[in-house]
């Protein structure tokens, strides 16, 4: 018998406005195509349910909590229904124009745990230069409202390197973020993806990119997050312990446990518009396309775009280098266990290489990525894969 899938995404793939830096699906909101959106989504989850025991779940977006309380009892009373619920970490996506207090207990009676609020920048100008829709103050309002509703579990995404982001100004946001004093925080350097605004902005020779300087952002929040008690444990994320406890293989309490599981090649399911899953092997990716979506749900069937089987050693290969973003990096017996290859074998040679480049270290039993490796991650990832 197949043991049963342990993981969840879920994608929403609604927002008020196209953020200027994001290539993600989404689409501007809609009461009608919300409302289809989510009897699709549920007719989806029934169609996997009977393979999912869930520990973790993760609605991500687009902006999930842009939907409405009706919506959203729809969807938790459906998982509710199909025993998706009762997962030992549930994470939902907000955005801190769109939390109220109604929907923070809505989520936590049904089981949510976990919030990741989309800040960005507490920086009125910087908000506005990215197309986010809230304010600076909102996001202390929402913050509170969420430990108001119970929420223990709070994670904040900051950006850097954002065009026209002062040394001042992003020392002084991350400042004020950590006194938010909450569990876990992302941060992501701003990436320039096709088709987006500010990528067309950069083209255009409106702005220019200061590598220096996103270097030096970089070793700031190195800095600030070390000495306000958050341990790194991947590129670009930080959490606090639980009571002194860890996870396993030396990862803080309050690391976001669903994001683990893709670095540690875990299977999960990915359901919504666009979302992505890897079960048993086979990489299955939705239409990133709402309408489409939902009219092939409602013919009774998944609406899935391509699958891709993977060879083992394909497979092992991009668990390799999933792996090595995380500040522990592969155990060897770890990496042998889930992939059924020895690290030490099959890429011996590019762990020297690594090695002598600095950018890696052999210790013991495991191979890790140094401070400068995981500056550089997906560099030195490309070469284990296959």
């Amino acid at each position: 018998m197949r043991p049963p899938v342990e993981s969840l995404y879920i994608h929403v793939p609604f927002c008020a406005q196209k953020c200027a830096y994001c290539a993600f699906y989404s689409e501007a909101s809609s009461g009608e195509m919300m409302n289809r959106y989510v009897a699709a989504l549920v007719r989806e989850m029934e169609l996997v349910a009977a393979d999912l025991r869930l520990r973790t779940v993760f609605f991500g977006g687009g902006t999930p909590s842009i939907l409405n309380l009706r919506q959203w009892e729809v969807i938790l009373r459906a998982m509710d229904r199909l025993n998706l619920t009762g997962a030992e970490e549930w994470t939902v996506e907000c955005n801190p124009a769109t939390v109220s207090l109604d929907k923070a207990r809505l989520f936590r009676d049904f089981g949510v745990n976990r919030i990741s609020m989309g800040v960005q920048s507490l920086d009125e100008r910087l908000l506005e230069r990215l197309g986010r829709i809230h304010s600076r103050e909102q996001v202390f309002k929402s913050f509170n409202i969420l430990r108001a509703a119970g929420f223990e579990n709070l994670n904040v995404d900051l950006m850097f390197a954002i065009p026209g982001q002062t040394m001042e100004i992003w020392r002084e946001t991350l400042r004020e973020a950590i006194e938010l004093q909450s569990e876990h925080l992302s941060t992501y350097e701003v990436i320039y993806e096709d088709d987006t605004p500010l990528f067309h902005q950069l083209q255009a020779g409106e702005f220019s990119v200061d590598e220096d300087l996103a270097c030096e952002m970089y070793e700031e929040l190195l800095t600030q997050t070390a000495a306000a008690d958050f341990r790194q444990y991947e590129i670009a994320n930080f959490a606090k312990e639980l009571g002194g406890q860890d996870l396993t293989g030396g990862i803080p309490g309050r690391a976001c446990r669903h994001n683990v599981n893709y670095w540690r090649g875990g299977a999960f399911y990915g359901l919504g518009p666009g979302a992505t899953g890897f079960v048993r092997g086979v990489r299955e990716k939705n239409w990133a396309n709402t309408q489409l979506y939902c009219e092939q749900l409602e013919r009774g069937q998944r609406a899935i775009e391509s699958r891709e089987e993977l060879s083992p050693l394909k497979r092992a290969g991009e668990t390799a280098a999933f792996g090595l973003r995380m500040n522990a990096g592969w155990p060897f017996e770890e990496f042998q266990r889930v992939t059924h290859f020895d690290l030490r074998g099959e890429w011996d040679s590019e762990m020297d290489q690594l090695v002598k480049q600095e950018w890696g270290v052999r210790e013991g039993e495991r191979f890790h990525l140094t401070p400068q490796g995981l500056r550089f991650a997906d560099s030195a990832a490309e070469l284990f894969l296959r």
